[in-house]
């Protein structure tokens, strides 16, 4: 839905983003009676459905794809795992956006959120401004890659970019990659580049820990907890992986035999023509690829002063304490794709009951 405003709009809730959480969220505002254009918007920067998953490098199959999980009310079926994961999430989210009739406005760049008249936020956006009593924030974080800085970083005569700008292997053929990162799409991007590259180097800063055996429901629990410890102490919230480890499964298996998966420690700067440690090592490259994740893509906030000094939003369940009528969905112990789901509704009810202190807005 596009077209230009020019008047401010009142709203009960705005909902900022549309990937999982932001779908979650206007699926519950749905189901408890709120009406989309009347009572709640969803805006959505992105030119298309399927959030960032829209964005993913072609070669990682709907397969490849740890725990994808359905959205209330409509199962993913029949997917096939041979299909490249963004076709097959944007084709599901499509779907759903119109079986609820979810009405996302697309492409709306959000830009500010500040404080408006009456006690309401004010949503200033690339299609005018809306004045809302509460907002649902859905902004994860592929907007905001992580790139590390080292010494001699702008000295290097190759070519850096980010697992964000990643389109597939093919494109490094013949050449020497330093693959910077101990998460998911760090050994993804190994495991792929291998029988194309020259030669490849994985390089962590901390070793990274591989899980043998399920995922089970106490361990999962267990991890989100040190999680929600984190973002209700104010402190950014840290990746999945750096607290659940890797999944051991036969691709992992493979590459730590085939010594593609053999970690080195972080290098101290890199140069000219590659990278080099304190002790005298040195790689030679013609790529780093910094598979170093994300932040949180929370910069349209700030008017709120939302964040603590330990740098992070400090959250209780999904509403952030500084701010009541602001919940952050996909944050934190809510990253993952079941947690997004959980957080949608756990927002809708709180905000149910924050609206229900003031009657609604004629």
């Amino acid at each position: 839905m596009n077209g230009t405003r020019e008047v401010e709009v009142e709203v009960e809730a705005v909902v900022v983003g549309a990937g999982q959480a932001g779908l979650a969220a206007a699926y519950h505002l749905r189901r408890t009676g709120f009406e989309p254009d009347r009572d709640f918007v969803v805006l959505d920067h992105s030119p298309g459905p399927g959030g960032a998953w829209q964005f993913r490098w072609p070669s990682l199959t709907f397969a490849k794809v740890h725990g994808m999980h359905a959205l209330p009310g409509m199962e993913l079926t029949d997917a096939d795992p041979s299909r490249p994961s963004a076709e097959v999430v944007r084709e599901y989210f499509d779907r759903y956006e119109l079986a609820f009739d979810l009405r996302v406005r697309r492409p709306v760049a959000v830009r500010s959120v500040r404080e408006g008249a009456g006690g309401r936020l004010l949503v200033e956006t690339s299609d005018g401004d809306w004045s809302t009593r509460a907002l649902i924030n859905a902004t994860g974080t592929w907007d905001r890659p992580f790139w590390p800085r080292y010494a001699g970083q702008e000295t290097f005569r190759g070519r850096q970019l980010h697992t964000a700008q990643y389109a597939g292997p093919e494109e490094f053929a013949g050449q020497r990659v330093v693959v910077v990162g101990g998460g998911a799409s760090g050994t993804q991007h190994l495991l792929e580049l291998a029988p194309y590259a020259a030669a490849t180097t994985w390089v962590t800063r901390r070793p990274p820990v591989f899980r043998e055996g399920p995922f089970d429901q106490e361990a999962g629990r267990a991890a989100v907890a040190l999680v929600e410890e984190r973002v209700r102490e104010g402190l950014p919230p840290r990746s999945v992986v750096s607290v659940t480890g890797l999944p051991l499964n036969d691709a992992i298996r493979q590459g730590l035999a085939d010594g593609v998966l053999e970690r080195r420690p972080m290098f101290d700067r890199i140069t000219p023509d590659g990278v080099e440690w304190r002790d005298g090592r040195k790689v030679a490259a013609d790529v780093i690829l910094w598979a170093t994740g994300f932040r949180a893509a929370l910069d349209h906030l700030a008017p709120l002063r939302l964040r603590e000094p330990g740098g992070g939003v400090r959250v209780e369940g999904t509403r952030a304490v500084a701010d009541p009528r602001v919940h952050l969905v996909g944050y934190g112990p809510s990253a993952s794709t079941i947690g997004a789901n959980r957080a949608g509704r756990s927002a809708v009810r709180d905000i149910r009951r924050l609206l229900a202190e003031e009657p609604l807005a004629a």
